[in-house]
């Protein structure tokens, strides 16, 4: 169906379904007090068929506009499954666990909030998941940061900082895997393209965070049980050298070289494998089974259990359904028309690249605040925006990095947000029983808000703003993905408001 065929609804009609979908995403979240958001989008489309019927829609066009989108994604789904599978394999060989041990090892007093961003960057990258490495590892350093007299909101702060970091540039994560699938383009791309945004922030943050810790901090020792507990549960329970590490170091270098995703990811897999059952005296069978159903172990170490006890095929299915039923949403919304009318309400009032990608940063972030969801913040910015970046031929890098920063990193800066949720919860903040001076994590979260706003003034400037190359120019019309033409947008507009005059 081409988009000259689609209805042209008003802006109000457009966004009526968005707005009582997330109606009832608020519902499931601040009544419901559950963070799944599988069950509303469901009823947001059932709720965009019945306006799109209103309209004259029929059912066939709208699923078709469904399975467009979704079979944009579908290699995303791909990736996910082997992300989980390399993650519980990965635990097994003593990949993660060696990190995990030489990370602990380097902390000091005063390089503490520095070297505790760093540890929470490494695990988030090597699991691709900042919930759980927040859960966990940043559990473990809010002890060690109390130990120290490090106030709670800063070692929240350096925590957030590093653990979304991880996950906004690991291969392994599920929304670091989102943003491209919605958007079409290469995920190693993506994760390069992110660079010049998300490097100068982390950089900025971690000299932050060594300044304030040398000051913060003064010589005196403090109780290192909680470390040395960690640290021997984990000698105890893993063969540990330089060379469990080896599947990483290789996985890193294929992705440096341009090699294509999914290999990339199976051959991780299986150098995991292979490092289990030579190190870790792991059976084949067993393999079969940590990549399936994830990794089990039970050490008596809290941190350990909690971190380690995760990976496996099955831990996808959870974010695998979202992203399929997220991109049924963008697609219905899209063959309705009403996607294509607050496009144009934007396209209206912008006039540059820079208003544009500050436009999708923003819309990104909105999404976050009101629907309290980073998956649906990035699934629906990326599918709303990329008529109009095609239209104005940039490359649709720009806006999976646009995504990214306003869903991502935003999302555990708002506390009802179900990133947000996590890091509150997770690290024993208080903030919903009072303990409100902690909400001082969410200015400390340095990588997290500077991001984007380095990617705002990159769009004003130009700077590390790709155009589209011809190859990615023929790979759209190959899709039949839809191009805005802006032009005839403004011009439309302006004889409107001539006709007005």
């Amino acid at each position: 169906m081409t988009s000259a065929k689609k209805p042209r609804p008003s802006l109000a009609l457009a966004l009526l379904p968005i707005l009582l979908t997330f109606l009832v995403l608020g519902t499931q979240l601040f009544i419901f007090d559950t963070f799944t958001p599988h069950v509303p989008l469901v009823i947001g489309i059932a709720i965009t068929a019945v306006v799109g019927r209103y309209m004259g829609c029929i059912w066939e066009d709208m699923q078709e506009g469904m399975l467009h989108v979704v079979s944009v994604g579908l290699p995303a789904v791909g990736i996910l499954i082997l992300v989980g599978m390399i993650t519980g394999v990965w635990i097994s060989s003593g990949t993660v666990p060696t990190l995990i041990y030489y990370g602990l090892d380097v902390l000091s007093p005063q390089v503490f909030l520095a070297a505790a961003a760093l540890l929470c960057a490494v695990v988030s990258v090597s699991l691709g998941t900042s919930w759980g490495t927040v859960g966990t590892v940043g559990l473990a350093l809010m002890g060690i940061g109390a130990g120290f007299g490090i106030p709670a909101y800063w070692t929240a702060g350096a925590v957030v900082s590093g653990a979304f970091f991880g996950d906004k540039v690991s291969p392994l994560s599920d929304t670091t895997n989102l943003a491209p699938a919605v958007t079409g383009v290469n995920l190693f791309d993506h994760i390069r393209n992110l660079m010049p945004t998300t490097l100068p922030a982390m950089l900025i943050a971690l000299a932050i965070y060594t300044v304030v810790g040398f000051n913060m901090v003064g010589d005196e020792g403090a109780s290192f049980a909680r470390i040395a507990a960690i640290n021997t549960g984990l000698v105890d329970s893993f063969t540990l050298s330089l060379w469990t590490v080896l599947p990483v170091v290789l996985v890193i270098g294929f992705a440096v070289a341009r090699m294509p995703a999914m290999p990339v990811l199976f051959t991780g897999v299986v150098l995991g494998g292979l490092t289990a059952v030579l190190f870790q005296g792991a059976s084949v069978k067993e393999i079969f089974t940590y990549a399936f159903s994830g990794y089990e172990i039970a050490t008596g170490v809290s941190e350990i259990d909690g971190l380690l006890n995760s990976g496996g095929i099955q831990s996808m299915t959870w974010v695998i359904t979202l992203l399929l039923i997220a991109l049924s949403f963008g697609g219905i919304l899209e063959s309705t028309g009403c996607m294509r009318a607050i496009i144009e309400s934007v396209v209206k009032r912008t006039r540059s690249f820079g208003a544009l990608q500050t436009s999708a940063i923003s819309s990104s972030i909105a999404t976050n605040v009101v629907a309290g969801d980073p998956y649906l913040s990035i699934a629906l910015t990326g599918r709303m925006f990329g008529p109009v970046y095609r239209g104005m031929k940039y490359s649709m890098l720009n806006l999976s990095r646009a995504t990214e920063e306003g869903g991502t990193l935003v999302s555990p800066l708002i506390p009802w947000n179900a990133g947000g949720a996590v890091v509150v919860t997770s690290l024993g903040l208080g903030i919903y029983s009072g303990n409100t001076e902690n909400l001082l994590y969410i200015p400390l979260a340095f990588a997290c808000w500077l991001s984007p706003l380095i990617g705002i003034i990159y769009g004003w400037t130009g700077w590390f703003s790709p155009r589209a190359s011809e190859e990615e120019q023929a790979r759209w019309a190959e899709q039949g993905e839809e191009i805005m033409d802006v032009e005839q947008v403004h011009s439309e507009m302006r004889s409107r408001v001539y006709r007005v005059n």
